[in-house]
């Protein structure tokens, strides 16, 4: 395909299909991406002698311009149909013909794949970085919190008695989840496109290891009828930003309830809680609220890309362009969302007294009652039904579980004694042994493996080559 635009010469697009077939709004965010990618195709060409020594000097200074020109603000990419011939347009208008010699050997299709792979990677290190202060702010919470104690729900309805710390550890289990995908997507996408052409190569002397190289990835893709076509790597990356959206969402789900009347376990602090335009009483969880409003966003975007793709031929198609809105927004969405959070999270805190209030009265340590009795040699089952007729009569007496001794002991003296060993709240929390448990041994465990994902995630960062760096790298480097 040949752009009909300035940069390719000859007559122009009529201005209602160049407005209709345009990206360049959305692909302006991968200028940077075009141009450290750009410098790395040029390098290549100048080493295999394709490009004399002058032009690709000329060029290289050129892109370094734009690149300097573009940080300042001086260019900015316009009138083409997307980024790349908007690059392609300007240097021209710079450089005269000479430009024309940059776009020997590649195609914009491999030149997208490339700016896409480029600008995914990128948004890889920063999601990761975010989930990784996410993470040691969780495991932080869990550690201040862990002598709270307060309703484990299933089904929305009272379960067992865990520790804040506990709660917080589980949200922390998710994001740590993330941290994985995350990395899974930063896998798939280390692969170098750059050099396939269109869609079946070149008959130059290219050398498609020397960007890869340049560019600091650790493969080719294998075939280019596939290269071109294939945004496997996009989806790998908006399904792990959806999912941590998700569980963005699930956590702030619980702290909009929490912060409710009916619950009231969480405070907000004045810092985050929005008011009403009417009601002078209202202190709203506004931030929490529109976290759990931007998975929807994660959601769609996810299913736009997959419907997408789903219909598509081999090679490129221009519905492809269509990635753009999904992909560029979700990375954007997603590191939104983690800012929010790590703002928000410090500024709630759990009222110990409504939380313990809401266990002491209801019939959360039936489990344990069970358990007790199960110590004295009684099958499960049997004491599961036996402590299930305590809480029936209990609930009609109007009397919540541990004040119903004399009640066990008249109903069966070895249920009242069961009853009287399983203790306090508090007692119910520390008596857990199990792995995974609300148990303060294996909550301790748990915020120690929040805290090795943070650093596992921030490691992972840490080894992503970043576009700042490779430009200075390509920038000083060998023209």
């Amino acid at each position: 395909m040949i752009a009909k635009t300035d940069a390719a010469g000859g007559p122009g697009l009529l201005p209602e299909v160049l407005a209709f077939s345009s990206s360049l709004e959305q692909d302006r965010a991968l200028l940077r991406e075009d141009l450290v990618g750009s410098l790395a195709h040029l390098a290549m060409l100048s080493r295999q002698g394709i490009v004399p020594a002058e032009a690709a000097r000329a060029i290289h200074d050129g892109l370094v311009g734009l690149w300097r020109d573009a940080e300042s603000g001086v260019f900015v990419p316009a009138g083409e149909e997307d980024v790349h011939m908007a690059v392609e347009a300007e240097l021209t208008r710079r450089l005269g013909d000479v430009a024309g010699f940059l776009h020997t050997g590649r195609s914009r299709n491999d030149q997208v794949a490339l700016d896409l792979r480029l600008f995914v990677r990128e948004r890889c290190a920063d999601v990761l970085t975010g989930l990784a202060q996410l993470l040691d702010l969780l495991a932080a919470r869990a550690e201040a919190d862990r002598d709270v104690v307060l309703p484990a729900y299933t089904h929305r309805q009272r379960a067992q008695p865990i520790s804040a710390g506990y709660w917080w550890t589980a949200y922390g289990a998710m994001f740590a989840r993330d941290v994985e995908a995350v990395r899974f997507a930063l896998g798939q996408v280390d692969a170098s496109p750059l050099g396939v052409g269109a869609i079946a190569g070149t008959s130059l002397p290219t050398d498609r290891r020397i960007p890869q190289a340049l560019l600091d990835f650790s493969r080719l893709t294998l075939n280019g009828l596939d290269t071109v076509g294939d945004r496997d790597f996009a989806l790998d990356f908006v399904y792990a930003s959806s999912r941590l959206l998700l569980h963005a969402s699930r956590l702030a789900t619980d702290v909009v309830d929490f912060t409710s009347s009916e619950f009231g376990f969480l405070v907000l602090d004045d810092a985050i809680a929005c008011g009403s335009s009417l009601m002078p009483q209202k202190k709203n969880p506004d931030v929490f609220e529109l976290v759990r409003g931007r998975s929807g966003q994660g959601i769609g975007a996810l299913v736009q890309l997959f419907t997408t793709i789903k219909g598509l031929p081999g090679g490129y198609n221009r519905d492809l362009q269509e990635d753009r809105a999904p992909l560029l927004g979700t990375a954007a969405n997603v590191l939104s969302v983690l800012g929010a959070l790590r703002v928000a999270i410090p500024r709630i805190r759990f009222d110990a007294d409504r939380c313990r209030a809401a266990l002491e009265r209801d019939y959360t340590q039936a489990t344990d009652v069970a358990e007790a009795l199960v110590k004295a040699g009684v099958p499960f089952r049997s004491a599961y039904r036996r402590v299930g007729t305590l809480v029936r009569k209990a609930q009609g007496a109007g009397l919540g579980l541990m004040q119903a001794q004399e009640l066990a002991h008249s109903l069966d003296p070895e249920l009242g004694v069961a009853l009287a060993s399983v203790g306090d709240v508090r007692a119910s929390v520390a008596g857990k042994r199990s792995a995974g448990s609300t148990g303060p041994a294996e909550v301790e465990r748990q915020i120690g493996a929040l805290r090795d994902a943070a650093a596992e995630a921030r490691a992972a960062a840490g080894t992503i080559p970043r576009l700042a760096q490779l430009f200075t790298t390509l920038a000083e480097g060998s023209r």
